[in-house]
């Protein structure tokens, strides 16, 4: 079984031990480091990678809003998963718009964690019920507020884009999608990318925000 190489970043101590312990039973998951603050988890992706992050969100030097941001930048291939005690929509869907793979708070069980981290790692998002439904209602709104009638036709996508998309959405892997549509994965692999670049988000939860807000899935 391969591993799930996984940092954590918090700045308390106690808090990341505890994570730690609680996900040991898992003999797929392997922590490979600890750090205390956004800037210190930069400095150590330096020298190795992981596969998946666990952020806080409040830390000093760079806190972990900062930090996601950064890691996106730099590491597009790295997951995201913040783990915090602040249960705010704004908070969830401007993590989520920058780049974040999936929404935690920190009373949160293990296996729900275990199960964020493995999802993530393959699939590109996770999302808890109670995350979903308070980042659904806060697209809706925004969809009220800021988007035009007209945002449908900005963005022409073509029969297999659409198709893919829509996959996506159903949380199926690159795999799984080449079986469907009898595409290889590398061809899978690069309407995706197309889709990105084209739709202007930065990962495969912006393409679920996308399909939302334009009607493409419900």
């Amino acid at each position: 079984m391969a591993h799930i190489k996984v940092a954590i970043a918090d700045d308390h101590k106690i808090f990341r031990s505890g994570v730690i312990n609680t996900l040991t039973p898992y003999d797929n998951i392997q922590f490979i480091y600890e750090a205390d603050d956004g800037l210190h988890l930069l400095q150590l992706m330096e020298k190795e990678l992981p596969d998946v992050i666990l952020m806080d969100l409040k830390m000093p030097n760079l806190d972990g809003i900062e930090a996601t941001v950064k890691v996106r930048e730099k590491y597009p291939q790295v997951k995201v998963i913040i783990l915090t005690m602040y249960e705010d929509d704004n908070f969830i869907v401007h993590l989520i718009e920058n780049g974040a793979n999936a929404y935690l708070l920190k009373n949160a069980d293990p296996e729900e964690i275990y199960e964020a981290i493995c999802i993530s790692h393959e699939k590109g998002f996770y999302f808890n019920e109670n995350v979903n439904l308070a980042l659904l209602k806060k697209v809706l709104h925004k969809n009220k507020q800021q988007f035009k009638p007209t945002l449908k036709n900005e963005i022409q996508l073509n029969d297999r884009e659409r198709e893919v998309l829509k996959l996506i959405c159903n949380e199926l892997t690159t795999q799984e999608i080449s079986e469907q549509v009898f595409l290889s994965p590398r061809t899978v692999e690069g309407i995706r990318q197309k889709l990105l670049e084209k739709i202007n988000v930065k990962n495969s939860v912006g393409l679920v925000l996308y399909a939302f807000r334009n009607g493409i899935i419900e």
